[in-house]
């Protein structure tokens, strides 16, 4: 059962740092700025960004709410500790608590939508003022699934984990010495207290993280899987949400008028140069 999703971790983390070094320098930029939430994605971006640009030149933020685990604070801060990153602590309760009062039906869902998009606006706030660029910390577990908010945690100038699956994202992190602590806790969006993502989901990241592999890497179609025997429920549960979350991955559509239609045809950075 399953396939192999092992990585040549010295050639990702080489690859990563080259790339964050590429993409931001490339556009005029000299340093970044990542929420820091305290869980293993956004460390390894910190560690990998550090890497690439020094300390000095990353700027974590953590954003806690007032329901926020004090654990995961407690994590953001040892990997500004370890790192010697720069930090910024702003608290959102007091910027999202008023728009919870005006509507008082709101869901644990409308509320995590709403505090990840407060995060990424005090993100890219200090983009501005840091002349920095925002990097993203979703993993490729995650966008598959749809498991982040559209123009909240799942927005970003650019994003160096995006195409590691969660089970790489652990290997790399025991690699390149993210405290155990971090690497070994649940998984969770800390969106209520004892959430965690797996149990949302109804399956393990491990067994996912195969799935998707072979759906999505090796093209498999869904009687091959089903004969490594992976249960059909899960595998039914999976390829739905990697449909209806398809949006979220895209950029906004734009209906075509005109000879080249942004997105359409006029697709590459430098194509005006063309």
């Amino acid at each position: 059962m399953g396939s192999s999703l092992d990585i040549d971790l010295k050639l990702t983390e080489t690859i990563l740092v080259n790339f964050l070094k590429e993409e931001v320098n490339k556009v005029g930029f000299k340093k970044v700025v990542l929420g820091l939430s305290g869980g293993i994605d956004s460390a390894l971006v910190a560690y990998l960004a550090t890497k690439a640009f020094g300390a000095e030149n990353v700027l974590g933020i953590m954003m806690p709410y007032k329901t926020s685990s004090s654990e995961s604070l407690k994590h953001a801060e040892l990997v500004v500790e370890r790192l010697g990153i720069r930090t910024k602590k702003v608290e959102i309760t007091q910027m999202v608590e008023p728009y919870f009062e005006m509507n008082p039906d709101m869901d644990s869902l409308r509320k995590g939508n709403r505090m990840a998009r407060e995060r990424m606006c005090i993100l890219f706030d200090y983009s501005l003022k840091e002349k920095a660029l925002v990097l993203g910390t979703s993993n490729k577990t995650e966008l598959l699934l749809g498991y982040s908010t559209q123009f909240g945690d799942g927005a970003s100038a650019i994003n160096p984990i995006g195409d590691l699956y969660k089970t790489q994202v652990w290997a790399l992190s025991r690699y390149l010495g993210i405290p155990d602590e971090i690497i070994s806790k649940k998984p969770s969006a800390d969106l209520w207290e004892g959430q965690t993502d797996e149990d949302e989901f109804g399956f393990s990241y491990e067994t996912a993280d195969k799935i998707l592999q072979l759906m999505i890497d090796k093209r498999e179609k869904k009687e091959n899987i089903l004969k490594r025997g992976y249960s059909s429920e899960i595998v039914e549960k999976i390829a739905r949400k990697i449909k209806l979350s398809q949006y979220k991955r895209k950029l906004p559509l734009i209906a075509k008028i005109s000879e080249r239609t942004i997105g359409r045809e006029f697709r590459y950075p430098r194509d005006w140069e063309v």
